[in-house]
């Protein structure tokens, strides 16, 4: 199913169907998260995946188009709400380039990477996008903006598969490898916080370090998060809209000027918190139903035909966000 399987004159009504099988998926995935501890986005997804028989009938299609597209893009400007500039400036000059550098060369290693192994810079944009900012709801949104023509839905379910399982392992491994480097509280939580990534991850990994060492995990996973649209406007700019086209014209997409908007309202503090906090988890709702649509409208056989080898551009990208996390810990902060 593409982009323009969908009719533009679609009716309330016919989306219905389809909304219907997104929203009841992804509560069902949302219970067996809250009751077995399992991620969220993980759970989605497979729970997507099990329904994927249902990704043929036309009836479907408009709803689980709206729910994979539309809804990520309205989640996608709600996650600004985490974001205030004065977050981001207690950082510091120091550590918040540190933030910038490493968010940038793990993107630039992800398109590398794929192009090495025979893949095209719009699927390395989408593996080193998700690993450099924020994890599966990055992956969604560099998604949405690349098109199905540039990144299929087959792609972005292997990127997220492979996003959540090295998220899991990260925040496991990752705290162990502070505590053997002799990382203190601060140079152990901007480590975990410019290395992990999803912020659920980041912030368990953090925590489980010290409380310090967590609240600090948060505000540098906030300043990669608020580095999302303009990670996303380079990439419209420089990776083609089709193979072989010239690099495009700058079109600034309408969510990341919603990300953008919000997150310079949120940091002028006028926002209430309870208006806030609704926000976040609108933004958890919305990227969640999202991840669910994707997985009932994936390809399977797409997603089989590459075997692991998608698996390595994501790891690559990992390996060196980490090593770059660690070295800025290690020599920069203190």
């Amino acid at each position: 199913m593409s982009e323009s399987d969908v009719s533009p004159t679609a009716t309330v009504r016919d989306h219905l169907p389809g909304l219907a099988v997104t929203v009841l998926a992804t509560l069902a995935a949302a219970y067996v998260s809250d009751h077995y501890g399992a991620p969220l986005t993980l759970m989605c997804l497979l729970f997507g995946l099990a329904l994927n028989f249902l990704g043929t009938d036309a009836r479907l299609a408009p709803g689980l188009t709206l729910a994979s597209r539309t809804l990520l893009r309205w989640g996608i400007v709600f996650v600004a709400a985490r974001v205030t500039l004065t977050q981001i400036a207690e950082l510091g000059p120091i550590a918040l380039l540190a933030v910038v550098v490493i968010v940038g060369v793990t993107l630039a290693v992800g398109v590398l990477a794929a192009r090495t192994l025979g893949f095209t810079a719009a699927f390395g944009a989408l593996c080193g996008g998700a690993v450099a900012i924020c994890g599966a709801s990055a992956a969604m949104a560099f998604a949405s903006l690349l098109g199905e023509r540039r990144a299929s839905q087959a792609q972005l379910t292997l990127v997220l598969v492979g996003i959540s399982a090295m998220s899991a392992v990260a925040m496991t491994l990752y705290p162990i490898l502070a505590h053997h480097f002799g990382f203190d509280d601060l140079q152990a939580g901007f480590m975990l916080g410019a290395s992990i990534h999803d912020v659920a991850q980041t912030l368990g990994a953090g925590y489980a370090f010290s409380p310090a060492a967590g609240e600090t995990a948060t505000i540098v996973k906030l300043a990669r998060v608020a580095l999302l649209a303009p990670a996303m406007l380079a990439v419209a700019v420089f990776i083609p809209r089709e193979p072989g086209a010239k690099i495009s014209s700058f079109v600034m997409p309408w969510f990341v000027v919603g990300f953008f908007g919000l997150a310079g309202v949120n940091s002028l503090g006028v926002i209430p918190a309870a208006a806030a906090d609704a926000s976040v988890q609108a933004s958890t709702a919305l990227l969640a139903c999202a991840v669910t649509a994707t997985g009932v409208r994936s390809n399977m056989q797409s997603l089989t035909q590459e075997g692991l080898r998608p698996m390595l551009v994501i790891i690559a990208a990992t390996l060196v966000a980490l090593a770059l996390a660690t070295a800025a810990a290690a020599f920069l902060i203190s």
